[in-house]
């Protein structure tokens, strides 16, 4: 597999070449710092495994399940009934 994602040309070859248990390794080290064999994440290998990690989910993965999905709100700002919080709007 390793010798397979050497050979992409670009960053979205990559992602399309990735397999489920490579984005879930992926996805894992970015949320705990640290690769499987427990050595630490760069910055730079945490930022380009998130990347990575979300160009995957946006091509294979159903909205609501990607990493960080809010779902939406009946209203831009939310309801007024909304926990008793008053909405402002701002002019």
């Amino acid at each position: 597999m390793i010798d397979t994602l050497k050979q992409a040309q670009s960053f979205d070859e990559l992602i399309t070449l990735l397999t489920p248990e490579v984005y879930q390794q992926l996805k894992t080290a970015v949320e705990i710092g640290k690769w499987h064999t427990g050595q630490p994440l760069s910055k730079e290998q945490r930022a380009l495994c998130l990347q990575a990690v979300i160009a995957y989910e946006k091509n294979y993965v159903n909205e609501q399940d990607r990493s960080g999905y809010v779902p939406p709100k009946n209203t831009p700002c939310g309801d007024k009934d909304n926990d008793g919080e008053q909405v402002i709007t701002v002019q």
